[in-house]
């Protein structure tokens, strides 16, 4: 028996990187999976590579009518959402003295507005006893160069899992936020971040990190997985950090 069998899981920013990792466990794991992602082209790719129970939204989590067709979508579909990993956002990192207001809303929109009512539109899909994971990330505990921005949308994050957990209590909806360390996706480069530049970022981490390297995708997907099944049943309100050590020293 998978330790997801029977359940409806949807993984926002699901079609690659950490969430595409994610989504395979799960299905591998007996789990009907809905992923959701922006490019169509990104979501039919991973609905091959991954196969078996898995489909695929295309919605942006920043646009609430997106979010509101995601919801109607499941719920003629599916009825219910056991597992919600809110994991999808987005960072444009750069100096402090020159983010521009549209960086922020953006980052803001994406992140922190993205996951908020990403949660509240399907809640009412989530029956009791259900488990809502939040991605946020150890830069909203270290400060980190150019991150500034992104950094605090990661502690609101942080902040939402512990406030829904006794917002929620009450239906037994266990609700938990999972940081990664740096991750080996595609993230930085889809930011704009230069190959040469991301090559040094990546090799002064691993200088700077206890276990000496990054973190796979199937190493946060692990995780996640600890958190959606019943493994974790007396688990709510933390923050998971799957990083290596990094923020720990």
């Amino acid at each position: 028996m998978g330790k997801l069998d029977g359940r409806i899981a949807v993984i926002t920013g699901g079609s690659d990187g950490m969430g595409r990792s994610t989504a395979r466990l799960f299905v591998r794991e007996g789990a009907t999976v809905v992923i959701t992602g922006r490019n169509q082209d990104t979501l039919d790719a991973a609905v091959w590579e991954i196969g078996g129970a898995i489909e695929a939204f295309r919605g942006d989590i920043g646009n609430l009518a997106d979010l509101d067709a995601l919801k109607v979508h499941i719920e003629n579909k599916h009825g219910r959402v056991d597992v919600l990993f809110a994991n999808a956002g987005g960072a444009r990192l750069g100096p402090f003295e020159q983010v521009t207001e549209e960086d922020f809303d953006y980052t803001f929109d994406t992140n922190a507005k993205g996951t908020f009512f990403t949660v509240q539109k399907l809640l009412p899909l989530i029956p009791n006893g259900g488990s809502v994971i939040l991605n946020t990330s150890i830069a909203g505990s270290k400060g980190l160069p150019d991150f500034s921005v992104y950094s605090a949308t990661k502690a609101a994050i942080r902040s939402f899992a512990r406030t829904l957990t006794t917002d929620l209590k009450g239906r037994g909806i266990r609700v938990n936020a999972l940081a990664p360390g740096h991750t080996a996706t595609d993230i930085m480069r889809k930011t704009g971040v230069p190959d040469e530049s991301i090559d040094g970022i990546n090799a002064w981490i691993q200088t700077q990190v206890p276990a000496g390297r990054m973190a796979t995708g199937d190493e946060i997907g692990k995780a996640a997985l600890f958190l959606a099944s019943d493994d974790a049943s007396y688990v709510t309100g933390i923050e998971l950090t799957v990083d290596g050590g990094w923020a720990q020293v």
